[in-house]
C-alpha cells in the first residue's frame, strides 16, 4: 500500500497514537470532506493500514514480524468477540457504528503477509490481483462502508477501484521497491516482453529496454479498473462516492503522468500537482 512510514510501535504492540495522513496528500484532503464522524472512522483505518504495513516494510528477520501480524490478527479476533485491546482501541467504535466486517481486516493482514513471507517479485498476474485484492481492495471494502455506499455496489467500486489504485502505485513506486528487493509487475508481460527473470534483480530488470513495453499492459489493465470504478460511481448517490470519487480522480492524473512520461530509466517520481488536487476538490468534494 501507499501507506509506508517507520512505525517501529506498530512491531511491539501498536499502542502508539494513531498516524494520520500527511497533510496535503490526496487521501488527506478526500478524508476531510468527511462528516466528522465517518472522517474520524477513516483516520483509525489509515492508521490500522499504516501499523500493518510498517511490519512488512521494516526489514528485519521474518519471523518476528509474522509474529506482529499474528499479535493483530488475534487482536481483531478479540475486537469481535467483544475485548477491545490498545491496539484496536480506535477501530472499536468504527467496526460497531458501520459494521466493517472482519475478514476484510484479516485479508489486509494477509496481504501484508505476502511481503513478509517472500519479496515479491515477478509474480503471476493471479497472484498480483490476489495481493491487490487484499491489500487494496480489503481496505476499500472496509471504506466503503464507511462512505455510506451500499454493501453489493460498495464491494464492486472497492473491488475496481483498489485494484487501479495499487496498479497506480506499482507503477509510480518501480524503483522504490526495487530498492527494497521487490518487483510487483506481473511475470506474463514481462516474459511476452522478451524480459528475462529468475535469478535477475529487481533492480537490473528495470534497466531493460523492453521495460516499457510490460508497463504498459499493467497501466491498460489500472486504466479499465478506473474506468469501471467510475461506471459504479456515476450511478451511486453523489454524497456516497465524494470521497471515492476524488482519490479516483488524483490517481487517474498518476496513471495519465506515468504514460505521459513512460517508464524507461532514469524515471522521475510523478506526484499529484496541487493546482489539479484543488480542482477535483472542488469538482468532487462540494456535494
Amino acid at each position: 500500500m501507499a501507506v509506508a512510514t517507520n512505525h517501529a510501535p506498530a512491531l511491539a504492540g501498536a499502542e502508539a497514537t494513531p498516524a494520520l495522513p500527511a497533510a496535503g496528500s490526496s487521501f488527506y484532503i478526500a478524508m476531510r470532506i468527511l462528516p466528522r464522524e465517518r472522517r474520524e472512522a477513516m483516520y483509525a483505518i489509515y492508521a490500522f493500514c499504516r501499523a500493518v504495513d510498517d511490519i512488512a516494510d521494516d526489514g528485519g528477520p521474518r519471523e518476528p514480524r509474522r509474529a506482529a501480524l499474528d499479535r493483530w490478527r488475534a487482536d481483531i479476533d478479540r475486537l469481535y468477540a467483544g475485548t477491545v485491546t490498545p491496539a484496536t482501541r480506535d477501530l472499536a467504535g468504527p467496526t460497531r457504528r458501520f459494521k466493517l466486517r472482519r475478514e476484510d481486516y484479516l485479508a489486509v493482514i494477509d496481504g501484508m503477509e505476502m511481503d513478509i513471507d517472500a519479496d515479491l517479485r515477478a509474480p503471476d498476474w493471479a497472484t498480483l490481483d490476489l495481493y491487490c485484492d487484499r491489500v487494496a481492495s480489503a481496505v476499500g471494502r472496509l471504506s466503503v462502508r464507511i462512505f455510506g455506499v451500499t454493501a453489493k455496489v460498495g464491494d464492486q467500486l472497492a473491488h475496481h477501484l483498489g485494484r487501479a489504485l495499487q496498479l497506480t502505485n506499482i507503477l509510480r513506486d518501480l524503483d522504490e521497491d526495487a530498492e527494497m528487493g521487490r518487483l510487483y509487475l506481473p511475470r506474463e508481460a514481462l516474459q511476452n516482453a522478451g524480459i528475462a527473470i529468475d535469478g535477475r534483480a529487481p533492480a537490473a530488470i528495470l534497466l531493460e529496454p523492453r521495460i516499457e513495453e510490460a508497463c504498459r499492459k499493467v497501466a491498460a489493465r489500472a486504466k479499465e479498473h478506473f474506468a469501471a470504478a467510475n461506471d459504479i460511481m456515476s450511478r451511486s448517490p453523489r454524497r456516497s462516492v465524494r470521497a471515492p470519487r476524488l482519490m479516483a480522480a488524483a490517481y487517474r492524473q498518476i496513471l495519465a503522468d506515468l504514460n505521459a512520461r513512460g517508464f524507461a530509466p532514469p524515471r522521475e517520481r510523478v506526484r499529484i500537482k496541487k493546482l489539479r488536487l484543488i480542482g477535483a476538490l472542488l469538482r468532487y468534494g462540494i456535494a
